[in-house]
């Protein structure tokens, strides 16, 4: 036996999804089909979880999961069939939207993300499937096939359940990727440059210590946020300036320069911001707190 398999607190077979590269050419149709979904971007933004301020999937997720693991324990312990079959169909019911919600976060996910999450997904479906068919046999009265096919479904979807947290919370998939940035900025005011360096709504990047922020010149002064997007940590000096907030051009989320929050998905996290003063023609900016 492998000895790293014994001490790494993250099996092998979490991360081993990533590598499937063979997956890509489904995920690359599957990802077409759901950027072509007819939705508009308000609700695309409201499945992100924009107005949630993070990712809506694994809240909506708490549902079906709660459902079916409550209705198996309600087998096991031989509780009425009635019972069993009410709390399946509710996680039947609560499972579209919540895959829906899935699939619009995993189409804005880089590919090895995809590819973890594609199999993530396919195994929520199953379990989903099987449950449905459990709901079936027992609306047929064939419990005892019910109750087989519902924990081979629970089985399923913990797993996939177990898969799709290690993509969330090791791969990053769904957390923000700036929230350290106030506590690793250099305390205090820091010049960036002089103010002719900066044009007119043109997003331009520097460095704070280690930091890495973008700056904006408006009509009104300057703006500061932190430069790496809270969604993919893609460079939003690359982007553009459009009505008042940056654009970043990964995936399209849109930051209001005034304060940093996210008014277009994916990003559902604020970029953190940063407070300006011009001493000398000189652009000074300082964290703020959070």
């Amino acid at each position: 036996m492998d000895r790293s398999a014994l001490t790494d607190p993250l099996p092998g077979w979490l991360d081993a999804p990533a590598g499937w590269a063979a997956l890509d050419p489904v995920s690359d149709r599957i990802r077409g089909v759901v950027a072509a979904l007819p939705l508009p971007p308000g609700l695309r933004d409201a499945l992100h979880g924009l107005w949630l301020g993070h990712p809506l999937h694994p809240a909506l997720a708490q549902v079906p999961l709660g459902c079916w693991l409550s209705a198996a324990v309600l087998d096991l312990t031989g509780a009425p069939t009635p019972a069993v079959r009410r709390l399946t169909a509710l996680g039947l019911a609560a499972a579209p939207p919540t895959l829906l919600a899935g699939w619009v976060d995993w189409a804005d996910l880089p590919p090895a993300h995809r590819r973890t999450g594609l199999v993530h997904a396919l195994g929520a479906a199953a379990a989903t499937g099987l449950h449905a068919a459990a709901l079936w046999a027992r609306c047929r009265g064939h419990d005892r096939a019910g109750r087989r096919l519902a924990l081979t479904g629970l089985g399923l979807v913990t797993a996939a359940a177990t898969l799709g947290a290690h993509l969330t919370y090791r791969q990053g998939a769904g957390a923000a990727h700036a929230e350290a940035v106030p506590r690793v900025a250099p305390p205090g005011w820091h010049q960036v440059g002089a103010v002719d360096e900066f044009p007119r709504d043109r997003p331009v990047r520097r460095e704070l210590g280690e930091v890495p922020v973008v700056v904006v010149r408006g009509a009104e002064g300057f703006d500061v946020l932190a430069d790496r997007c809270t969604h993919m940590a893609g460079s939003l000096s690359d982007g553009r300036v459009e009505d008042g907030c940056v654009r970043c051009p990964l995936h399209g989320s849109r930051f209001r320069l005034a304060d940093g929050k996210p008014v277009r998905g994916p990003a559902t996290a604020a970029q953190p911001r940063f407070d300006t003063r011009v001493l000398s023609d000189r652009l000074e900016v300082r964290a703020v707190a959070g």
